[in-house]
């Protein structure tokens, strides 16, 4: 790929104004797109495209909207296989995960949209009052300011771009500048269908220079961030001197926590799948594992089998079960946190290397499993955001609870037993958005995503999502025709 128009403003392709930007690939670290990033002046451009699109795409009817992004969903269908082949690339997924997750999930949360459009309900009409008659009208904001992260690139732009739209708000989206080819591609998609130019706009910028803007801009009337805890606190900060609506969906530390009467091949084989998915790049990934001691060294010993048995490798080999980290740099985070867990005492059971037999220009790292570390220590407590799944014994239920809560996040849990009383213990106390019961990731258009504590607030997919995408006003109707009403004499009593 060479020079690229990495900008999508007003139903087409421009380039921006911005600094230069190069698009790499995780897996072999060539240059795969180039070109000038989104700036201040670029994030007006988009602004004012879906400023001037809202009245329009508002005054639809749902219906209207609702066809609309039926169309799109089509048209997403008919495209599956170079939208998998670009995230696969852009974003170093193994095209199995790309093909049978990232993409499909996409067209699903298309397609619900697309009917949620025509349900956007409120309370019921009804004479409250006994004098008047109350109704709820529920109204789109108007241009959202959404930022979105890179680990899933194409499903994060329609997280956030769907509900918005459905509700019938337009939206600027500023993906990660290192995975924005595919968000492009939806947008393209989007305007192929007949959403008209401006409703949806894709600025490809970093944060300095295209998000603060974004945040900042006096015509945004909501912000909606996905990414890490630290930067949520400053998109919070910026939106609140505006009085800007926020929806953050942040960091997460997701405890996995195993009772002594759980099936080990299930939960030993769940947590594999839950560590490593995406190279485990991911906010609701298993990253703590708690197992009761009974449990623990077989729990142990069938999740370093498991991983053995994981296959790296090329991204496009249908083989691959995971790729790369997303950069050289990230590689060297995750990495200088396993170290610092040696250096302190854990024990790296399996993995904690760069493997050999891949690509010198990739960013691999090995699936890593760690046990002797401390509850408080930073292999516990801080994201890592890799393939790395901590193992920690427990005795009691009480503990197994109180250590799940100990942290600052609470985005993703999960309980493993064949006792449905402690499960459903479980899922009353552990303090997370979701909690999944003998399982761990599966996501589905119809339920909320989102979460407690410094994971933040707000929710993606589900009909919850139009809860962040509207605003709720009352109308109250007087139905007597009266001019002289009884409540008028506690004000003033003038015959």
């Amino acid at each position: 790929m060479g020079q690229e128009q990495l900008q999508f403003i007003g139903g087409v392709r421009r380039s921006g104004s911005g600094a230069p930007l190069s698009i790499i690939a995780p897996a072999t670290g060539a240059v795969i797109a180039s070109g000038a990033g989104a700036n201040a002046a670029d994030v007006e451009s988009a602004v004012t495209a879906a400023g001037a699109a809202f009245p329009g795409w508002a005054g639809l009817t749902p219906a209207a909207r609702s066809d609309l992004m039926h169309e799109w969903a089509r048209i997403l269908r008919a495209r599956a296989g170079d939208l998998a082949a670009i995230e696969s690339v852009n974003a170093g997924k193994p095209i199995r995960l790309a093909t049978e997750f990232d993409v499909p999930g996409t067209i699903d949360n298309t397609a619900f949209f697309a009917g949620a459009a025509r349900h956007l309900e409120g309370k019921a009409a009804a004479e409250y009052s006994g004098d008047h008659t109350s109704s709820i009208r529920r109204e789109p904001l108007g241009v959202i300011g959404s930022i979105a992260p890179w680990n899933y690139p194409l499903q994060m732009a329609a997280w956030k771009i769907l509900p918005a739209v459905a509700a019938g708000n337009t939206v600027v989206l500023k993906p990660s500048e290192l995975t924005p080819l595919s968000s492009l591609l939806f947008a393209e998609a989007a305007t192929a269908a007949g959403v008209p130019p401006g409703v949806i706009n894709v600025l490809t910028g970093t944060g300095a220079e295209a998000g603060q803007p974004l945040v900042e801009h006096p015509a945004v009337a909501m912000v909606s961030f996905t990414g890490s805890t630290g930067v949520g606190k400053r998109v919070a900060a910026t939106a609140a001197g505006a009085v800007k609506r926020v929806h953050l969906e942040l960091g997460g530390k997701a405890p996995f926590v195993v009772f002594d009467d759980a099936d080990p091949e299930a939960a030993a084989r769940g947590a594999v799948a839950g560590a490593l998915i995406n190279t485990g790049q991911d906010c609701t990934a298993a990253t703590r594992a708690y197992v009761q001691r009974p449990l623990f060294e077989e729990f142990i010993g069938r999740v370093a089998d498991l991983m053995d048995r994981v296959a790296l490798g090329p991204v496009e080999n249908p083989e691959t079960d995971m790729g790369p980290l997303i950069s050289r740099a990230h590689r060297e985070k995750v990495l200088g946190m396993v170290e610092r867990a040696r250096e302190s005492g854990a024990k790296i059971v399996r993995g904690g290397r760069i493997p050999e037999h891949t690509p010198a220009a990739g960013s691999y790292f090995e699936p890593t499993l760690i046990t002797g570390a401390a509850q408080d220590s930073e292999i516990v407590q801080h994201e890592i955001f890799g393939p790395v799944l901590v193992v920690l014994p427990f005795d009691t239920d009480d503990e197994a609870i109180a250590l799940a809560n100990d942290t600052v996040y609470g985005l993703a849990a999960s309980a493993w037993s064949r006792d449905v009383f402690r499960t459903q213990r479980a899922s009353r106390e552990i303090q997370a958005g979701c909690v999944w019961i003998n399982d761990h990731i599966p996501i589905i258009s119809e339920m909320p995503h989102g979460g407690y504590k410094s994971s933040g607030f707000g929710k993606d997919m589900s009909a919850y999502a139009f809860e962040e995408y509207t605003n709720i006003k009352h109308v109250m109707s007087d139905i007597t025709g009266v001019a002289h009403k009884p409540w008028h004499d506690i004000i003033f009593r003038a015959g």
